[in-house]
């Protein structure tokens, strides 16, 4: 994404209430990510050709991430510390799931398109949270 485009999405009279909503969506495109994932981990392993006990195992972690960062967005005005965790981990997430492809998981046709598609949406979560926080920098 251009900066002029995150900027213009983090521009707004409530630059909290942006954040807010930047860290409540991830939240919850997290979670039910997480929980798909604790749910039916067969299935989508073998959809995707990633092992089903990897999935679980991941789902887990992303539900426990949802929850922390759910509990973020309900916040006033969310600690800068641990909005840039968020966005660190969420970055984080995002390179790891290219590196997994590429480098050890043996994903199938659907699994090659939907790590990427996912990396790219977590990536897009990190770069909306860091420009929404340095946009209250300024409130």
């Amino acid at each position: 994404m251009s900066q002029a485009l995150l900027a213009g999405l983090s521009r707004t009279t409530d630059p909290w209430g942006t954040l807010r909503r930047f860290l409540a969506l991830d939240a919850v495109v997290t979670g039910l990510n997480g929980v798909a994932y604790l749910v039916a981990p067969g299935p989508l392993g073998r959809l995707l050709g990633i092992d089903s006990a990897l999935l679980a195992a991941l789902g887990a972690l992303l539900v426990a991430v949802a929850a922390g960062i759910g509990f973020l967005a309900t916040r006033a005005e969310p600690h800068a510390t641990a909005v840039r965790a968020v966005v660190d981990v969420n970055a984080g997430w995002a390179l790891l799931s290219i590196a997994a492809v590429v480098l050890w998981l043996e994903p199938t046709t659907a699994g090659t398109l939907w790590v990427p598609a996912q990396a790219l949406t977590v990536a897009c979560f990190a770069a909306l949270q860091r420009s929404a926080l340095r946009a209250t920098a300024t409130a």
